[in-house]
């Protein structure tokens, strides 16, 4: 079985995913690490040396390898990865997808504490910060939404959040 968790920048798919796949005993990706791993550039590097288009074209690509290949993994996705070409079919065909949902209020928390690591959102005000992701979850929530199985993660202990998921999916 591969989980795929999708959901917005600091939604918590890279800390729930590394408690998932411990306690589930299952292999762990990161579709960015696994991308920068591949072509040995950062993400940062490929949107500034390649642009966006080169970028999804590859995270294509290597979703398609991995959910063609991978058995026992718990694979989370890029914030953008659901948004593009047809991946949220792909992943919905070849995994159990979970969107980890979080309000506009905790992302904008979570998110201003990371914004260097984060080059969509560097270079946004804090004061700004909750408006630029509204807008931008208004038009990804409904790849998001395609998942079949949604968690909130508002104000929420990572072991329930793992244990939820543990329980929706029958593990």
């Amino acid at each position: 079985m591969i989980i795929s968790l999708v959901g917005y920048m600091g939604s918590g798919k890279s800390h729930i995913s590394k408690i998932l796949s411990d306690k589930l005993g299952f292999k762990l990706i990161d579709l960015d690490k696994e991308i920068s791993k591949r072509s040995k550039l950062t993400i940062s590097e490929i949107f500034d040396k390649k642009g966006e288009i080169y970028f999804r074209k590859l995270e294509r690509e290597t979703l398609e390898e991995i959910l063609a290949s991978e058995k026992e993994v718990v694979l989370s996705l890029g914030g953008g990865t659901p948004v593009y070409y047809n991946n949220m079919e792909i992943v919905n065909h070849n995994s159990k997808s979970v969107f980890l949902r979080a309000s506009v209020s905790t992302l904008a928390e979570r998110l201003s504490k990371q914004k260097e690591k984060r080059p969509l959102i560097a270079n946004i005000d804090d004061e700004n910060l909750a408006e630029f992701i509204a807008k931008h979850l208004f038009e990804r929530n409904p790849f998001y939404s395609k998942a079949q199985y949604h968690v909130n993660t508002d104000h929420r202990d990572p072991e329930d959040i793992v244990n939820e998921i543990t329980e929706k999916l029958y593990l």
